[in-house]
């Protein structure tokens, strides 16, 4: 098993891109599934909620996707060893799987974005097998007959990689009921992955990544929707690192990070947007 790293009460595993790959390329297999989940700074915070607590529990693999719990991880003194984002593993997996021969299935997205993002997964892995594609209306979730067709039709698919993009938790609440049905599958909660590799929408440069950046490129492009929500993050954020400071100084242990932040809200809840 990889090495744990505890930031902000969630331990995620040490891994690198490629040791997620060839993780989850070993797990296949030896016939076993999982959920991947991906924490930015903002899944961080919201994992801070008993409510959603247990995802994180339940997950086969945590990974950093964010570069504030990264720096996080290394302020407290047990560094992780790089970003591993759902908007690269889309393509990363996809491209293992085509290798292997072994197929994927994508969940969610806009409409036109599954469809969009298979076109561009098969172009760019010649020979990648995508069993399928769905997108579910809004609300289906809530919608039990809706909810048991749309696992009823990826399970018959019986694809080894999903990729789940319907942001959190909704997509890791649906992962985790496709792999009751799907125990040797591994899915991977995405969020806007599949609009990035359907080239709907456009992820911020490679400088902008490397430099932890790319919040900002995002804000640019949709400040309505995402002013409020990266103001909650930014209140979290600072008192991460603040609190992984003094932790890998020695000092005495802050208080527990909050779960919720007071900030006005604007639009919908949060707990269907994407990622």
């Amino acid at each position: 098993m990889p090495p744990r790293v505890s930031v902000a009460d969630v331990a995620l595993d040490a891994l690198t891109h490629s040791e997620v790959v060839e993780r989850v390329v070993d797990e296949l297999d030896a016939g076993r599934g999982g959920l991947l989940l991906t924490p930015n700074v903002d899944i961080l915070r919201l994992l801070q909620r008993p409510e959603h607590r247990s995802i994180a529990l339940r997950a086969a693999l945590v990974v950093c996707d964010g570069a504030p719990v990264l720096w996080a991880s290394r302020l407290a003194g047990t560094p992780l060893p790089e970003r591993v984002t759902g908007a690269s593993l889309i393509w990363s997996l996809s491209a293992a799987a085509a290798a292997a021969g072994r197929s994927v299935y994508i969940v969610g997205g806009p409409d036109g974005a599954a469809e969009g993002a298979s076109t561009a997964l098969r172009h760019a892995n010649p020979g990648l097998h995508v069993a399928g594609v769905s997108c579910p209306p809004f609300g289906f979730e809530d919608d039990p007959a809706q909810l048991a067709d749309l696992v009823a039709t990826v399970a018959a698919a019986a694809p080894d990689v999903v990729f789940v993009c319907l942001g959190f938790p909704k997509q890791e609440h649906l992962a985790l009921a496709f792999a009751e049905q799907m125990p040797g599958t591994w899915f991977v909660g995405c969020g806007a992955a599949v609009e990035f590799a359907a080239g709907t929408r456009r992820r911020a440069p490679e400088l902008l990544q490397r430099l932890g950046l790319e919040w900002a490129h995002r804000l640019l492009q949709e400040p309505t929707r995402l002013a409020p929500r990266y103001a909650r993050d930014a209140v979290f954020a600072a008192a991460l690192l603040a609190r992984s400071t003094s932790h890998g100084l020695g000092w005495q242990r802050p208080a527990a990070l909050p779960a919720e932040i007071p900030l006005p809200r604007a639009g919908a809840t949060e707990r269907a947007r994407p990622v």
